[in-house]
Protein backbone atom coordinates (compact mmCIF):
# COMPACT_ATOMS: atom_id res chain seq x y z
CA UNK A 1 0.00 0.00 0.00
CA UNK A 2 2.86 2.57 1.21
CA UNK A 3 4.28 1.58 -2.42
CA UNK A 4 1.15 2.60 -4.07
CA UNK A 5 0.78 5.78 -2.23
CA UNK A 6 3.88 7.10 -3.24
CA UNK A 7 3.04 7.26 -6.41
CA UNK A 8 -0.40 8.23 -6.36
CA UNK A 9 -0.20 12.15 -7.57
CA UNK A 10 -3.64 12.65 -7.04
CA UNK A 11 -4.18 11.44 -3.65
CA UNK A 12 -7.44 9.94 -4.44
CA UNK A 13 -10.46 9.40 -1.64
CA UNK A 14 -10.28 5.71 -1.76
CA UNK A 15 -6.67 5.46 -1.04
CA UNK A 16 -7.79 6.58 2.87
CA UNK A 17 -10.53 4.06 3.01
CA UNK A 18 -8.05 1.48 1.73
CA UNK A 19 -5.40 2.98 4.48
CA UNK A 20 -8.15 2.73 7.27
CA UNK A 21 -9.33 -0.89 6.19
CA UNK A 22 -5.49 -2.06 6.30
CA UNK A 23 -4.54 -0.13 9.55
CA UNK A 24 -8.12 -1.90 11.12
CA UNK A 25 -6.81 -4.93 10.12
CA UNK A 26 -3.22 -4.61 11.36
CA UNK A 27 -4.67 -3.59 14.74
CA UNK A 28 -7.09 -6.55 15.03
CA UNK A 29 -3.85 -8.92 14.69
CA UNK A 30 -1.62 -6.82 16.79
CA UNK A 31 -4.53 -7.12 19.61
CA UNK A 32 -3.99 -10.71 20.36
CA UNK A 33 -0.59 -10.28 21.46
CA UNK A 34 -0.31 -10.74 24.45
CA UNK A 35 3.11 -8.84 24.53
CA UNK A 36 1.57 -5.97 22.90
CA UNK A 37 -1.29 -5.69 25.38
CA UNK A 38 0.91 -5.33 28.22
CA UNK A 39 3.08 -3.11 27.27
CA UNK A 40 0.09 -0.60 26.12
CA UNK A 41 -1.28 -0.83 29.98
CA UNK A 42 2.00 0.25 31.73
CA UNK A 43 1.80 4.01 30.91
CA UNK A 44 0.00 5.89 33.73
CA UNK A 45 -2.18 9.07 32.72
CA UNK A 46 0.60 10.77 34.70
CA UNK A 47 3.19 9.19 32.16
CA UNK A 48 1.19 11.56 29.59
CA UNK A 49 3.05 14.76 30.32
CA UNK A 50 5.25 16.12 27.74
CA UNK A 51 5.22 13.74 24.76
CA UNK A 52 5.98 14.02 21.21
CA UNK A 53 3.19 12.31 19.76
CA UNK A 54 4.29 10.54 16.64
CA UNK A 55 1.10 9.43 13.86
CA UNK A 56 0.90 8.71 10.47
CA UNK A 57 1.05 11.55 7.77
CA UNK A 58 -2.83 12.49 6.42
CA UNK A 59 -4.36 12.65 9.70
CA UNK A 60 -7.93 12.03 9.33
CA UNK A 61 -10.90 11.73 11.57
CA UNK A 62 -9.29 9.50 14.76
CA UNK A 63 -5.82 11.29 14.28
CA UNK A 64 -7.47 14.52 14.27
CA UNK A 65 -9.68 13.52 17.35
CA UNK A 66 -7.40 11.70 19.28
CA UNK A 67 -4.30 14.65 18.84
CA UNK A 68 -7.18 17.29 19.93
CA UNK A 69 -8.08 14.90 22.79
CA UNK A 70 -4.64 14.84 23.95
CA UNK A 71 -3.80 18.59 23.41
CA UNK A 72 -6.99 19.97 25.02
CA UNK A 73 -7.46 17.06 28.09
CA UNK A 74 -4.32 15.00 28.09
CA UNK A 75 -1.47 17.05 27.65
CA UNK A 76 -1.70 21.19 27.11
CA UNK A 77 2.08 21.27 25.99
CA UNK A 78 1.90 17.74 23.68
CA UNK A 79 4.12 18.13 20.32
CA UNK A 80 3.28 16.31 17.43
CA UNK A 81 5.43 14.36 14.06
CA UNK A 82 3.54 13.43 11.48
CA UNK A 83 5.72 10.64 9.76
CA UNK A 84 5.63 7.51 6.95
CA UNK A 85 4.35 4.55 8.06
CA UNK A 86 6.73 2.51 6.26
CA UNK A 87 9.77 1.42 8.87
CA UNK A 88 9.03 4.03 11.67
CA UNK A 89 9.11 2.13 15.34
CA UNK A 90 8.41 5.03 17.60
CA UNK A 91 4.58 5.29 17.32
CA UNK A 92 2.71 6.58 19.79
CA UNK A 93 -1.37 6.46 18.62
CA UNK A 94 -3.21 5.45 15.86
CA UNK A 95 -0.43 3.30 14.06
CA UNK A 96 0.39 -0.33 13.71
CA UNK A 97 2.60 -1.29 17.53
CA UNK A 98 1.54 2.39 18.73
CA UNK A 99 0.93 2.42 22.87
CA UNK A 100 -2.40 3.80 21.70
CA UNK A 101 -4.44 2.63 18.85
CA UNK A 102 -7.29 0.45 18.01
CA UNK A 103 -8.03 -2.19 20.60
CA UNK A 104 -10.94 -4.70 19.23
CA UNK A 105 -13.59 -3.00 18.31
CA UNK A 106 -12.49 0.45 19.93
CA UNK A 107 -10.98 3.31 18.10
CA UNK A 108 -7.93 5.30 19.44
CA UNK A 109 -10.05 8.15 20.48
CA UNK A 110 -11.36 5.53 22.63
CA UNK A 111 -8.62 3.73 23.78
CA UNK A 112 -7.08 7.09 24.55
CA UNK A 113 -10.41 8.30 26.81
CA UNK A 114 -9.73 5.04 28.61
CA UNK A 115 -6.03 4.72 29.43
CA UNK A 116 -6.40 8.25 30.64
CA UNK A 117 -9.51 7.99 32.95
CA UNK A 118 -11.50 10.27 30.95
CA UNK A 119 -15.02 9.86 31.96
CA UNK A 120 -17.25 13.13 30.75
CA UNK A 121 -20.19 12.41 29.10
CA UNK A 122 -19.68 15.29 26.40
CA UNK A 123 -16.50 13.79 25.52
CA UNK A 124 -18.09 10.05 25.80
CA UNK A 125 -20.60 11.84 23.02
CA UNK A 126 -17.48 13.10 20.85
CA UNK A 127 -16.18 9.26 20.90
CA UNK A 128 -19.46 7.71 19.57
CA UNK A 129 -19.05 9.80 16.90
CA UNK A 130 -15.38 9.58 16.23
CA UNK A 131 -15.59 6.03 15.98
CA UNK A 132 -19.14 5.75 14.02
CA UNK A 133 -16.93 8.15 11.38
CA UNK A 134 -13.52 6.11 11.23
CA UNK A 135 -15.02 2.42 11.44
CA UNK A 136 -18.06 2.79 10.01
CA UNK A 137 -20.36 -0.23 11.72
CA UNK A 138 -23.15 2.01 13.36
CA UNK A 139 -22.28 0.66 16.75
CA UNK A 140 -23.69 3.37 18.12
CA UNK A 141 -26.23 5.14 15.32
CA UNK A 142 -25.13 8.90 15.81
CA UNK A 143 -26.76 10.81 13.70
CA UNK A 144 -24.44 13.43 14.09
CA UNK A 145 -21.69 11.38 12.28
CA UNK A 146 -22.44 11.85 8.43
CA UNK A 147 -22.61 15.48 9.24
CA UNK A 148 -18.72 15.00 10.82
CA UNK A 149 -17.59 12.97 8.35
CA UNK A 150 -18.47 15.22 5.20
CA UNK A 151 -16.88 17.92 8.11
CA UNK A 152 -13.31 16.39 8.18
CA UNK A 153 -13.48 15.00 4.05
CA UNK A 154 -13.76 19.13 4.06
CA UNK A 155 -10.62 19.25 6.05
CA UNK A 156 -8.69 16.61 4.59
CA UNK A 157 -9.54 17.93 1.37
CA UNK A 158 -9.02 21.43 1.44
CA UNK A 159 -5.51 20.54 3.48
CA UNK A 160 -2.77 18.36 2.22
CA UNK A 161 -0.81 19.90 5.73
CA UNK A 162 -0.93 17.81 8.99
CA UNK A 163 -0.57 20.80 11.39
CA UNK A 164 -3.30 22.43 9.07
CA UNK A 165 -5.65 19.98 9.49
CA UNK A 166 -5.21 19.48 13.01
CA UNK A 167 -5.58 23.57 13.65
CA UNK A 168 -9.37 23.01 11.67
CA UNK A 169 -10.35 20.02 13.38
CA UNK A 170 -9.16 21.11 16.91
CA UNK A 171 -11.69 24.16 16.25
CA UNK A 172 -15.11 21.97 15.30
CA UNK A 173 -14.06 19.50 18.16
CA UNK A 174 -14.03 22.33 20.35
CA UNK A 175 -17.11 23.54 19.30
CA UNK A 176 -18.47 19.85 19.36
CA UNK A 177 -17.81 19.44 22.82
CA UNK A 178 -19.08 22.62 24.22
CA UNK A 179 -22.16 21.97 22.12
CA UNK A 180 -22.48 18.57 24.18
CA UNK A 181 -21.20 20.00 27.08
CA UNK A 182 -24.07 22.85 27.73
CA UNK A 183 -26.70 20.64 25.82
CA UNK A 184 -25.91 16.96 27.78
CA UNK A 185 -24.64 14.36 25.96
CA UNK A 186 -27.72 12.16 25.57
CA UNK A 187 -28.73 14.48 22.53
Amino acid sequence: MAEIAAIDFFNTPEREAAEQVIFSLEARLQDRSPAVKAARRKRQASDLQGLTWVTRKGIHVDRMASAWLVLRFIDGQARFKFVQTKGYVQARFDMYEAEFTHEGDRCTFEVLMDRAGLDDPALRAIAEIVHEVDLKDSKFSRQEALGIDRLIAGIAMAHRDDETRLQRASAMFDDLYAYFHRKGASV
